[in-house]
């Protein structure tokens, strides 16, 4: 009698214990979201009020030959390995891997899941860019710059786009993949890839450190708000699973 009454409760036990560990992961993506959001905001207070600039150059001029500022530390191929780096976070190749993959989801006939990724990506270059001319900050000037620019330089647009873009479509793969280190990995490269795109921009002397967090920062809580939207459209049988 003791068997079967715990044969019959063990399928119970599981499901409540799947729907607390997915109530845990909701929590934790809301803090995250909400912490990338408020340390966004304490940030721009602080460049705003030139708080950051000493930090900003110190960093900046770090990454100089002592001698010459106007050479980046390193060899010539590393100061190329950047540049391929920074394109990456750049306009054309953000839409082209979002049309690729927009196509894909097509072809999956996942239409509403293309549509949210097409918002999440849009809305993220919208917001930057709106943020750019509001906050209007100068470019650095103590360096020449290894890339052209021409927009304002908080927050970084490079760094937002990347990070909206690639934790999304990272997430999107993560939840086709079989097992955990499988999808613990795609999500680790994509976390590795916004930092290099963010990185190089203030190895080239384009933007300044705070930019650059500023952009990581809030490409984190876009890129994490719309996580919460999917799990929840998705709960609700409005958006398509993505699991095979």
């Amino acid at each position: 009698m003791n068997h079967r009454f715990a044969a019959a409760l063990r399928p119970l036990l599981g499901a409540a214990g799947s729907a607390v560990a997915r109530e845990f992961r909701t929590l934790l993506l809301m803090l995250l979201a909400t912490g990338g959001l408020w340390g966004f905001i304490e940030l721009a207070d602080e460049v705003a009020e030139g708080q950051t600039h000493d930090i900003d150059t110190a960093i900046l001029l770090a990454l100089r030959n002592p001698a010459d500022p106007t050479d980046p530390l390193g060899p010539r191929w590393v100061e190329e390995l950047f540049r391929d780096f920074t394109a990456l976070g750049g306009v054309g190749v953000i839409v082209f891997i979002t049309l690729a993959s927009a196509g894909y989801l097509a072809l999956q006939r996942k239409y509403r899941a293309l549509l949210l990724l097409t918002i999440a990506v849009s809305g993220s270059l919208l917001i930057n860019t709106a943020l750019k001319l509001g906050f209007d900050r100068p470019r650095p000037d103590l360096v020449p710059h290894g890339a052209y620019v021409y927009t304002a330089s908080f927050p970084s647009g490079h760094a937002m786009l990347a990070t909206a873009t690639y934790l999304t479509l990272g997430a999107l793969l993560a939840r086709v993949l079989p097992d955990r280190r499988t999808k613990l990995f795609v999500l680790t490269m994509a976390v590795v890839l916004c930092l290099l795109v963010g990185f190089s921009r203030v190895y080239l002397g384009v933007h300044w450190p705070s930019d650059v967090a500023a952009g990581w920062m809030v490409g984190t809580a876009w890129a994490l708000l719309w996580w919460l939207v999917a799990r929840w459209l998705q709960r609700e049988r409005i958006v398509e699973e993505t699991e095979t």
